[in-house]
């Protein structure tokens, strides 16, 4: 039994995950004003590892995101800091096109999931946690993923850490 929010027992049992605190709060997220710097452009200037860095390419790279809606969750980012799809070139598109196709043969190989979720949101208002630098979305699907955790308890559970998932899809790139 637990405690619900005006402090009276309840049949809930309540899973907590304060990490995505810290991210709602706007860490690792540039904000409006600006005040800190864009992750996207501090990444490739760390190493693979601290980064989560999995693949760099020519004009982009694939990185873990760091709050994953499942495990294996990449992101393609540019390199450049445009905002928008229609602001890159022909050929960071392609290599963008070409890195998400070989993160999802990657993660087939590594974990086999039954199918995949593939987006790019522009601009705040679609979405975007951080809609000044475009990147790519790729998040593995499995049959039952989206059980009673994220949709009641607002948690995900994640059966992997970041950086084991991040050694497991580098070595398979």
């Amino acid at each position: 039994m637990s405690i619900d929010g005006a402090g009276m027992p309840d049949g809930w049992v309540r899973l907590w995950a304060p990490h995505r605190l810290e991210y709602l709060r706007g860490e690792n997220r540039p904000l409006e004003s600006n005040e800190i710097e864009c992750p996207f452009c501090r990444i490739p200037s760390l190493s693979d590892e601290e980064g989560l860095v999995v693949h760099r390419g020519t004009s982009a790279f694939v990185v873990m995101n760091l709050y994953p809606y499942n495990p294996g969750h990449l992101l393609v980012c540019a390199y450049r800091h445009v905002a928008d799809l229609t602001e890159l070139t022909a050929d960071e598109r392609s290599e963008i096109t070409e890195l998400t196709a070989h993160a999802m043969a990657t993660i087939r190989k590594v974990s086999a999931p039954a199918g995949f979720n593939l987006g790019m949101n522009q601009g705040a208002v679609s979405g975007a946690g951080i809609a000044e630098h475009i990147h790519q979305h790729i998040v593995p699907r499995w049959s039952g993923d989206a059980n009673f955790m994220p949709i009641i308890g607002r948690t995900k559970v994640l059966p992997q850490l970041l950086t084991l998932t991040r050694d497991e899809i580098a070595a398979a790139w």
